[in-house]
């Protein structure tokens, strides 16, 4: 049998057909560029944004910008083994981080490898880091308090589960030690915690984990580090991870806290990512998207119906300022995204009160919703008689001769600025803060001296816990103040505090 030649070059046509079909399933491309973390490659026609990329020596990279002519990809490993020339592959996949009860108690990175020594996560299952925030008819109004631990923080800026609560306030004013005594908190409250620690020392983070383990709050707690010695892209990547954990827990039904700490450290990142990548800046240098940024990653945070499982992710998102300015970009970007905020001043720092919550500008936006009954009836002046301390003190320091009334208001806010001071890691009971609001507010520490204020407190709940018992068990069941438990704690006092 002969072969025609027109046959021979259909065939030939036809396999090299195939050639380019296989070459165009493969999909590479070339390193044109790489730096900083960066890399601008030549092909990859159909890369998607979002999509892992592979490069030489096992360095993954993410797809960022998509350009005519290039692909701008951030490196998620060593960028010093990649070099010019390097052949690149498509993965098909966006970025995912491991999930499951398996990351509980444990210390890892932004991709969610384990970090702290102690083997191989063993999961599953996986999850993609980016994902559209659960929609409205998903969701249910915020009503179900999360316990802080921290008195003025419960009994003035009330944080319900699912809600959206920043701390602001300056370098070393305090920000992260709210945020560790809230998951220290939730030791008997069913909560499993996320701590995203982004751009932080090293040595903060160890730090950290050695106060939650002493605390016995590490066997709730997931903590994803992504420290200032690392990459910018994983320094982004690390509160998306952080989300990701905690929607997995969510989906089954349970309650999540997550502390993102800090955002502006997260921001500088991304400014410096989009710097590198060649997008025009806007105000202050920062990208355009940056707002929609921590607004897509805030969004996560909700309390879902009970038709979808009714779980919640209740995030703290920090923020430092500069100088007290909250009028910067970041922090009214962020601000504009929550539902309330716990400002820190550093006056009131630097005078000793800790902590140094500023009563005044502090706001929770879901208010008495997520409060429990008896702290709503103990705490319900508590705002006004601040506000009415802090205006007369201004005055009295120019004036001695001050009338009874202002000198009775003054006395007031003396004590019950004192009540407020709270040591670290040592969060309080809610019977516990509920006690000492309502002994403060009935002016039973009147003939005290301030500094013997504390001890008598905690002597005072101790011993009530003894000669009426059945009180505080029916304060912490039912979490509401009936007028003849009222007519009893009066009692108590007046024998206590004579």
């Amino acid at each position: 049998m002969k072969i025609k030649p027109n046959e021979i070059s259909a065939l030939i046509k036809a396999q090299i057909k195939e050639y380019e079909h296989e070459l165009q399933l493969d999909d590479v491309g070339t390193v044109m560029s790489v730096g900083d973390g960066i890399a601008l490659i030549y092909g990859l026609d159909k890369a998607m944004l979002g999509e892992l990329i592979l490069f030489p020596h096992d360095v993954y990279g993410m797809v960022q910008n998509l350009e005519p002519d290039n692909v701008g990809a951030v490196l998620l490993g060593n960028d010093k083994l990649i070099k010019e020339g390097d052949t690149v592959k498509r993965t098909g996949r966006v970025l995912e981080v491991p999930v499951g009860d398996e990351l509980i108690g444990r210390v890892v990175n932004a991709i969610g490898l384990p970090i702290d020594g102690l083997g191989e996560i063993k999961t599953t299952k996986t999850r993609p880091i980016e994902r559209i925030a659960p929609g409205v008819m998903k969701r249910e109004p915020v009503n179900q308090p999360l316990q802080t631990g921290i008195i003025a923080i419960d009994s003035m800026i009330p944080i319900g589960r699912g809600q959206r609560e920043l701390i602001i306030g300056d370098r070393q004013t305090g920000k992260t030690a709210i945020a560790i005594d809230t998951i220290i908190n939730q030791k008997e409250e069913n909560v499993l915690c996320i701590y995203v620690a982004i751009g932080q020392k090293q040595s903060s983070v160890a730090n950290i984990v050695e106060r939650l383990k002493d605390a016995g709050a590490l066997s709730y707690t997931t903590i994803v580090s992504a420290t200032a010695s690392e990459l910018a892209p994983l320094q982004m990547v690390a509160p998306f991870a952080g989300a990701a954990m905690a929607e997995e827990w969510l989906e089954q039904g349970k309650d999540v806290l997550i502390v993102y700490d800090d955002l502006s450290k997260h921001a500088v990142a991304y400014r410096t990512l989009s710097l590198l990548l060649r997008r025009s800046p806007g105000r202050e240098a920062y990208p355009g998207d940056i707002f929609y940024l921590h607004s897509r990653l805030l969004e996560r945070a909700c309390k879902l119906n009970k038709d979808n499982g009714g779980g919640s992710i209740t995030a703290l998102p920090i923020i430092e300022t500069q100088a007290g300015d909250r009028s910067a970009y970041i922090p009214t970007n962020v601000i504009s995204i929550t539902d309330g905020q716990i400002f820190l001043q550093a006056d009131l720092f630097n005078a000793g009160q800790r902590p140094a919550i500023d009563s005044g500008q502090s706001v929770s936006r879901v208010g008495g919703k997520a409060q429990i009954q008896a702290m709503r009836k103990v705490a319900g002046s508590l705002k006004i008689d601040l506000a009415n301390y802090r205006e007369l003190q201004s005055f009295a320091q120019f004036g001695s001769d001050l009338d009874a009334s202002t000198r009775k208001t003054l006395e007031h806010g003396q004590i019950l600025m004192e009540v407020l001071k709270q040591p670290q890691y040592k969060p309080y009971e809610v019977e516990q803060q509920v006690y000492y609001l309502f002994v403060a507010q009935n002016d039973y520490l009147v003939n005290l001296a301030l500094n013997e204020i504390h001890e008598k407190l905690l002597e005072g709940y101790n011993n009530l816990k003894v000669s009426n018992a059945g009180l505080v068990k029916e304060l912490k069941k039912t979490k509401t103040l009936s007028d003849k438990n009222i007519e009893a704690l009066h009692k108590h006092c007046k024998d206590f505090y004579k």
